[in-house]
């Protein structure tokens, strides 16, 4: 639990402190001295009766009564000292810097549990151990470089890695970005990420809270925890950024099917960031850029005018933002020759608007104002400046700061000149601006921030099934993948479309039954995984004959316990498939399906329960959807049928939550339906 004790603490002591400022109980205190905390302050240490000016006791239980202890000795001697101060000096929050713990061996984690144990014994609050501290704007409790300014409306920022948060604040500080409270989680033994982030959105004022969070991650121990704060806080108005490392898988995953092998813990991030509205980026220079855009007025559509007297940048941007999905329309407004006048010769007013090199403060004053005024189609504007240090450039970087905070279209600057440039830069960021020293690392940002998808819906309506049927199917089976006519009685117990078949064991069988059906039929072997690999699928199979003597070849076939025989069907072959992922919960998968699913590995993915807008999404997001819209004269897919089957399968997956892995590959989509044809679920109790 978080509490007012390490929020706001009325004193703190820090336990091993020392007169060595290189060494982290030193610089601890250093910057708690440095940052002026205003409560009172103590130190313990074994040989010094005062350090840094601060009052030092030998033995920590000389020492009065105190809300907050910084602890900086070595992981044998805490748990005792925790003990001790815990239940006899009332301290109720604990920042771990030490090392030594869970990180490193089984000894550590012991001692690390022992800690916990204790904490949590008397209600208290455990930052770390293993990292470098907390920063409120009541103190500085942190050991490192560089301490931020602290601004209420600046960025809240929670990461799992110390060493990480201080250099993404080394790369947003001279950028502009501010900070309003920084916990850095270590080991995350008690409070983690998604626990700060869970106390930000029950503790949020709508007045005074910020509204950017930014979070590393290393691991995501509650997804569900995450998912449900970082969405409240976005209906609420914020916005949230975040790198989760460690996404790639080294290896690949034996998986008894497509949905197996193409399904992954990082695609489940994926899928719970979008599900949330969380902004997922790749790195620091990534994560500083979109906290950045997050600073300045939310853009309302996607065309924008790049300002510049720089061709290059301007062309760079161009493509950044185009391959992004955003818009950089031309200007043909009638206005456009009136500005055009204003400027100097060679200008040019087409978008990018280019004011030449010589250009003035005055002209980019007029092209802002033009844009922002006259020219409607333009909802944004990202302006290109820099110098190559011949003159100062006082006036331009005044102007933009004016325009920048008067404008009602957001006016993103663009200021490469960190060092030709650097006392204006300074000026300017000293007004409390955010700039972007880079053109594609923004439009790359400011695109994904825009195509941000707002946090689903919490209980999205579903399709009602038949919840007895499913239960009796499920509770009378056993681990593994089912038998056809259990999947059968499973799809139809959901309403999911599927075509008619057969399951046979004898050559008479199958011709009686594919007669029924209706020939042309399909014959596909029941046992092997793969069944195309072996021989195991034969379409268009015309008559008795034909089905006698591909049942005789087929049953031989290895693995093979029968033959499932369904009548010739038609349509765009798709895909809908879902694997458990822990912790996660169900992932649903779709794509086109049949062989395309293995050749192209085009799926979109979702945290289940899917809403219909999710399902639509998803679909829509495929890079196959011109496909599914259908091409060049040919037939498309139902998107609203196709969306719900995805839909009953969340509430197929609700009902049987010991479904681990289910394809439905393919299924046929015409316009008018979208229909099952083979199904493949397995079972894990």
């Amino acid at each position: 639990m978080i509490n007012q004790a390490l929020l706001n603490p009325k004193s703190i002591v820090v336990v091993g402190g020392s007169n060595d400022v290189q060494k982290p109980g030193g610089a601890v205190l250093r910057n708690l001295i440095e940052g002026d905390f205003q409560g009172k302050l103590y130190v313990t240490n074994l040989k010094e009766s005062e350090v840094q000016g601060i009052r030092s006791f030998p033995d920590p239980a000389q020492l009065p009564h105190v809300d907050l202890a910084i602890i900086a000795i070595a992981a044998k001697y805490i748990p005792a000292t925790v003990e001790l101060l815990a239940t006899t000096k009332n301290t109720r929050a604990f920042i771990v810097l030490s090392a030594g713990f869970s990180e490193e061996s089984e000894g550590g984690r012991l001692l690390e549990h022992e800690i916990i144990e204790t904490i949590n014994a008397v209600g208290g609050s455990l930052i770390g151990p293993n990292c470098i501290g907390v920063l409120t704007p009541a103190y500085h409790g942190v050991f490192t470089k560089p301490i931020p300014r602290l601004d209420p409306k600046g960025c809240d920022f929670i990461s799992g890695s110390g060493a990480t948060a201080v250099f993404i604040m080394e790369a947003g500080i001279p950028n502009g970005l501010t900070f309003s409270q920084v916990f850095s989680v270590g080991n995350s033994a008690q409070l983690g990420v998604e626990e700060i982030l869970a106390y930000l959105d029950e503790s949020f004022q709508p007045e005074t809270s910020s509204r950017v969070k930014l979070l590393y991650l290393e691991t995501i121990s509650k997804p569900q925890l995450l998912l449900k704060h970082a969405a409240s806080l976005i209906r609420k108005g914020c916005r949230i950024a975040a790198v989760k490392a460690g996404s790639s898988e080294a290896g690949s995953r034996a998986a008894s099917s497509h949905t197996g092998a193409l399904a992954s813990p990082d695609l489940a991030v994926d899928a719970l960031f979008r599900k949330a509205g969380i902004v997922r980026c790749y790195g620091r220079a990534d994560l500083i850029s979109v906290a950045s855009v997050f600073t300045f007025p939310e853009l309302k559509g996607k065309n924008m005018a790049i300002i510049t007297h720089a061709g290059g940048p301007a062309v760079m941007l161009t493509d950044a933002l185009s391959h992004a999905g955003m818009d950089v329309p031309h200007i043909g407004h009638p206005a456009a020759k009136e500005l055009l006048a204003q400027l100097y010769p060679g200008s040019s007013v087409a978008n990018p608007i280019d004011f030449l090199a010589t250009g003035t403060a005055q002209q980019l004053g007029t092209i802002i104002d033009y844009t922002e005024r006259i020219f409607n189609e333009i909802d944004g504007m990202a302006v290109i400046f820099g110098t190559p240090g011949l003159t100062p450039v006082f006036d331009v970087y005044d102007l933009l700061d004016q325009k920048m905070k008067r404008s009602q279209k957001p006016v993103y600057p663009i200021l490469p000149s960190l060092l030709t440039a650097k006392e204006e830069m300074t000026a300017f960021i000293g007004k409390g601006n955010v700039f972007f020293p880079d053109e594609v690392v923004f439009g790359n940002a400011l695109a994904r921030v825009y195509q941000a998808h707002r946090p689903a819906c919490e209980h999205p309506e579903l399709p009602k099934v038949d919840l007895q049927r499913i239960r009796d199917i499920v509770d009378h089976a056993g681990e593994g993948y089912l038998a056809p006519k259990s999947i059968q009685g499973l799809m139809d117990a959901c309403g999911i479309p599927r075509a008619g078949e057969a399951v046979v064991t004898s050559a008479d069988e199958a011709t009686r039954c594919a007669s029924q059906l209706g020939f042309p039929v399909v014959m596909k072997v029941v046992g092997p995984v793969h069944k195309s690999d072996v021989g195991g699928v034969v379409l268009n199979v015309k008559d008795e004959s034909a089905v006698a003597c591909e049942f005789d070849r087929m049953i031989l076939i290895k693995d093979t316990t029968a033959i499932l025989i369904q009548p010739m069907l038609s349509g765009v072959e798709l895909f809908i498939g879902a694997k458990f992922e822990p912790k996660f919960g169900h992932l649903i998968l779709c794509g086109l399906g049949g062989i395309f699913i293995e050749v192209l590995k085009d799926v979109a993915a979702g945290l289940s329960p899917l809403s219909n807008d999710e399902a639509l999404g998803m679909i829509r997001s495929l890079k196959s959807y011109k496909i599914i819209k259908g091409v060049r004269g040919q037939q498309g897919v139902n998107e609203a049928l196709f969306a719900d089957v995805m839909l009953r399968l969340s509430a197929l997956l609700l009902a049987a939550p010991e479904i681990i892995e289910l394809d439905f590959n393919p299924l046929l989509g015409k316009e008018d339906k979208v229909i099952a044809v083979d199904a493949r679920i397995c079972l894990g109790k």
